[in-house]
C-alpha cells in the first residue's frame, strides 16, 4: 500500500484513532487474515458470520501489524488502532482513497472483469501481457468480492501502471457496489451464464447483475459478441466485440485442441489472421484469450506482443483445466475448482475433441452448486450431454450429482458405461482400476464436492 498517516487513514475510513500518533506513517500489506500480515501491515478485524477477527488481534500483532482497524478496540494491545463502525466497509473506503490518490498521478489504468465464467483465466492472461509493460497488480486466486477486491486494490503503489480487477456477483447491487468506486477504465464482460442462477433467482437476474458494471466504465467496454445478453448491454462509450461472430472486432476464426494445448486462429478488425498456440486447454480459453487481446490492444499493447505473452503462459491456476500426467500413462484434466452448467459443457466438449484424436475418454463428474430450482434439470442435461458427445466412460460421484448418472442412463444409448459412486472416499479405487494407458480423464465439479483432490490422487500428484 502507498504510505499514509494514521490521521489520513482515519479520515478515509470514517474512523477515530484509538491508539497511535496521527502523524505515524503506515505502508504495509493489508489483510483480514492475521496469518498473512507482514511487518508494518494493516489488519482489518473482520466480523463474519462464524468468525470474529478481533480474536486474532494478538496474532496479527505478533506477525508485525503496525495498525489494526477494529470495531471494538482492545485496550491492552500495543498495536495502533483505529475504531470504525464496520471494518468491511472501512476496507473498501481505504481502498477507494488509495485508488483515487494513485489515479491522480494520471498513469494508472484500471481493468474490471466480470462474467459467469472465465474471470480468473482472463486476468491471468492480462497479467502476463501487461506485466512486461509496467508494474501490474492482478488479483490473487479469486479475490473478487467486497473483501478480496479492495485487498487487491490496496496492493497498488504510486508507480503501478495497470490494475486488473475481478468483479464477482453476490446478488443484485453487488457488482454496482464494487464498480461504483473502482470505476474501471476498461470493462470486460465475458458471459452471462447459469453460475449462481439458483442463488440469484434465474439467468435474467444474473444478466441484470452483470450489467451493473456498465454505467461505471470510463472508456471502453469489451463485450462477448457471441452472448446475446452481453451483446445487448447498453453503453455510450466505445464498444469492442470479441468471439466467433463475424462482426466481432477481435474474431476467433478457428480453434484446434490437443493435449499440448489450444491453437487459436484470430483476426483483428479484418486484418490478416494470426495463429497462436496456447499451452492451456479448451475452446472457452480461446474466448478468454480474445477478451484479453481486445483489452490489451486498448491499453496500447501490440497484437504480436500480447499474443506472444499469452503463448508463453503456462497452465492455468491449479484445478482449472490443469493437465496432469500419470506415471501409469494416462492424462488427467483436473478442472474441479468450480463448475456451472456452462463450464461443465465447455470442459466436456473439450474432452470429446480429444477423444476424436484416438484417446479413450473418461469423465469423473460431481455436483454443480448454487443452481437452486434449476439443479435437477441442469444435472440431468449434463448426463445426457455426456452420452451425446460419445464420452467412453462416466463416473458420477456423490448423491447430489446422481441426476447426472440418471440422465446418462435415460439417454438410452449406454449399457453400463455410466457408474454412480455414492462416496468420494470409495471413488478412487473404483475409478483407478478401470483407467488404461492413453486415457484422458476429466475431473469436474464445484469446489464443495472436493473432487479436485480426487483428480490429484488419480494422477499421482502428491
Amino acid at each position: 500500500m502507498i504510505s499514509m498517516s494514521l490521521e489520513e487513514i482515519a479520515v478515509a475510513v470514517s474512523g477515530e484513532i484509538y491508539k497511535g500518533k496521527p502523524e505515524t506513517l503506515v505502508s504495509g500489506v493489508c489483510d483480514t487474515d492475521s496469518r498473512k500480515i507482514e511487518p508494518g501491515g494493516i489488519f482489518f478485524a473482520k466480523l463474519g458470520e462464524s468468525e470474529d477477527g478481533h480474536k486474532y488481534l494478538v496474532d496479527a500483532a505478533l506477525s508485525g501489524a503496525s495498525l489494526a482497524i477494529v470495531s471494538t478496540p482492545k485496550e491492552d494491545l500495543d498495536t495502533d488502532q483505529i475504531v470504525v463502525a464496520d471494518t468491511v466497509a472501512a476496507l473498501s473506503k481505504l481502498a477507494e482513497a488509495v485508488l483515487n490518490r494513485v489515479r491522480a498521478s494520471g498513469q494508472l489504468k484500471v481493468v474490471g472483469i466480470t462474467g459467469s465464467n472465465g474471470k480468473t483465466s482472463t486476468k491471468n492472461m492480462l497479467g502476463a501481457i501487461l506485466g512486461p509493460k509496467g508494474k501490474t497488480v492482478v488479483p490473487i486466486a479469486s479475490y473478487n468480492n467486497e473483501v478480496g477486491l479492495p485487498l487487491t486494490v490496496l496492493r497498488i503503489e504510486q508507480d503501478t501502471k495497470f490494475l486488473v480487477l475481478e468483479l464477482g456477483a453476490a446478488g443484485l447491487g453487488s457488482i454496482a457496489k464494487l464498480a461504483s468506486w473502482t470505476k474501471p477504465d476498461i470493462g470486460v464482460q465475458l458471459k452471462v451464464g447459469m453460475a449462481h442462477a439458483g442463488e440469484f433467482g434465474g439467468i435474467e437476474v444474473t444478466e441484470k447483475i452483470k450489467a451493473e458494471m456498465m454505467p461505471f466504465i470510463q472508456s471502453t467496454a469489451i463485450l462477448n459478441f457471441d452472448d446475446a445478453r452481453v451483446r445487448g448491454f447498453e453503453f455510450a462509450g466505445k464498444r469492442v466485440g470479441f468471439g466467433f461472430s463475424e462482426d466481432a472486432q477481435v474474431r476467433i476464426l478457428s480453434t484446434q485442441l490437443t493435449l499440448e494445448g489450444t491453437k487459436v486462429v484470430i483476426s483483428i478488425e479484418g486484418a490478416d489472421p494470426i495463429a497462436v498456440q496456447l499451452k492451456i486447454l479448451g475452446e472457452h480459453h480461446a474466448m478468454n484469450f480474445a477478451a484479453a487481446l481486445a483489452t490489451a490492444m486498448e491499453l496500447g499493447v501490440s497484437l504480436k506482443e500480447a499474443a506472444e505473452a499469452v503463448s508463453k503462459l503456462d497452465a492455468p491456476e491449479r484445478w482449472r483445466m490443469q493437465l496432469l500426467q500419470s506415471p501409469d500413462g494416462f492424462s488427467v484434466i483436473n478442472d474441479a475448482y468450480n463448475a456451472s452448467p456452462d463450464s461443465m459443457r465447455s470442459a466436456l466438449q473439450s474432452l470429446a475433441v480429444l477423444g476424436r484424436q484416438g484417446n479413450r475418454t473418461v469423465a469423473v463428474l460431481g455436483y454443480m452448486a448454487e443452481l437452486g430450482e434449476y439443479a435437477a434439470i441442469e444435472h440431468d442435461a449434463i448426463g445426457r450431454l455426456v452420452v451425446r458427445l460419445n464420452i467412453d466412460q462416466l463416473f458420477v460421484i456423490g448423491e447430489e450429482a446422481k441426476l447426472i448418472h440418471m440422465g446418462a442412463m435415460q439417454e438410452g444409448s449406454w449399457d453400463g458405461e455410466s457408474q454412480f459412486i455414492e462416496s468420494i472416499s470409495t471413488a478412487f479405487e473404483a475409478i483407478r482400476e478401470k483407467l488404461l494407458p492413453g486415457d484422458v480423464v476429466l475431473v469436474k465439479s464445484s469446489n464443495v464436492s472436493g473432487l479436485r483432490f480426487l483428480g490429484d490422487d488419480l494422477a499421482g500428484v502428491k
